[in-house]
């Protein structure tokens, strides 16, 4: 079980290093990594046989992720048009 979330991470990593052409594309990856990082610790605090309320901490944090992730896309779709990073500029901000 230990290597097949060790290969879900790594994938995980490896598109979100990979395809970053589009921000929609490394949102997605990273909600991946954040679901491969909560399961593999719910897997780890049922393992040690301690209170899991470490998880619901981790599950307010990654939702407030996903939401700014999201108003970042939307802000930048309103402002660019597109959601490729390559169209950003640090001149236009």
């Amino acid at each position: 079980m230990y290597m097949i979330m060790v290969l879900m991470f790594l994938s995980g990593v490896i598109s979100y290093c990979l395809v970053h052409s589009h921000l929609l594309i490394m949102l997605f990856s990273l909600e991946y990594l954040v679901l491969v990082l909560l399961l593999s610790l719910f897997y780890y605090l049922m393992f040690l046989g301690v209170e899991s309320y470490f998880i619901l901490f981790f599950m307010v944090f990654a939702v407030c992720e996903g939401a700014l992730g999201l108003g970042v896309l939307v802000n930048l779709i309103r402002n660019h048009g597109n959601d490729y990073l390559m169209s950003m500029s640090i001149l236009s901000w």
